[in-house]
């Protein structure tokens, strides 16, 4: 029976994420910041709930030697924990700035370099990380989040080559828009009301949000979960595995100022010439 390890397990596509694997037989090693408080994964006969919080290294060794000793092996990790900060970017703090990538990018780092010994030990191993088509493909406001999104991509796409020769796959699933609590609990708003010169942009900006996702065309957690563990069953080498949304698709087929200018009249921006 195979071990996956996910961060990020209390909501959303992560804990959806861990139900689906433990349905499918795996053992799961749920992974999350505050897991006194988790009532519903507590109850898999399969499923470990233990504390991992991507910005403290000791929660990461930790959680990966409380993984080992239950289970006897970790086949496959899956960094799904994040967070997005929306805003403008001069709003954002050095804190807000630091913040968004010690989680999004520096803490998946860490587990991934946490993990790495035990899977060279055992000459296998699989470690997909969870992006977003926000990794290749930009809105306003989200500059933060976008960084650190193209970030991991290059990242994880760089090590293939380097694990390649150990027998250690990684591989990029990209979520678009899916039906979680992201817009919510997993938000930063970066705001400064004393940058009055970006007022009408906001608001313009703002308001092409609130109907620029059609609901009944929002993926579905348990439709992201399902391509993840396809990722985590497919034996070949494929990197990306796209999740929802036709974007990214489009992107591919425009030259970059198609799609920039695109993007820009949806959101009613002028570009100067």
């Amino acid at each position: 029976m195979k071990t996956v390890l996910i961060t990020g397990a209390s909501k959303g596509i992560g804990r959806t994420t861990a139900l689906y694997f433990a349905r499918k037989g795996w053992n799961v090693v749920a992974t999350m910041r505050s897991p006194e408080k988790e009532t519903e994964l507590t109850k898999g006969k399969n499923i470990l709930v233990t504390s991992l919080d991507v910005e403290s290294k000791a929660s990461i060794d930790s959680a990966i030697e409380q993984g080992i000793s239950t289970f006897g092996n970790i086949d496959v990790v899956i960094n799904n924990a994040g967070y997005g900060a929306f805003g403008l970017f001069e709003s954002a703090t050095e804190e807000q700035i630091q913040r968004q990538f010690n989680v999004n990018v520096f803490g998946l780092m860490w587990v991934t370099k946490a993990i790495l010994p035990h899977f060279r030990k055992n000459r296998q191993g699989l470690i997909i990380n969870i992006t977003s088509e926000g990794g290749r493909i930009t809105y306003p406001l989200f500059s933060l989040y976008h960084a650190t999104k193209f970030a991991v991509n290059g990242f994880t796409e760089a090590l293939l080559y380097e694990l390649a020769p150990l027998n250690i796959r990684v591989k990029i699933v990209e979520p678009g828009p899916t039906k979680t609590e992201f817009a919510g609990k997993s938000m930063d708003f970066l705001e400064n009301e004393n940058l009055l010169d970006y007022s009408e942009f906001e608001s313009k900006v703002g308001s092409v949000y609130e109907t620029l996702f059609d609901p009944n065309k929002i993926s579905s957690p348990e439709f992201t979960a399902d391509v993840i563990y396809e990722a985590a069953t497919d034996p070949s080498n494929r990197l990306r595995y796209q999740s929802g949304s036709d974007l990214l698709k489009e992107r591919e087929a425009l030259t970059d100022d198609e799609f920039i200018n695109k993007v820009a009249h949806q959101f009613g921006i002028h570009l100067s010439q």
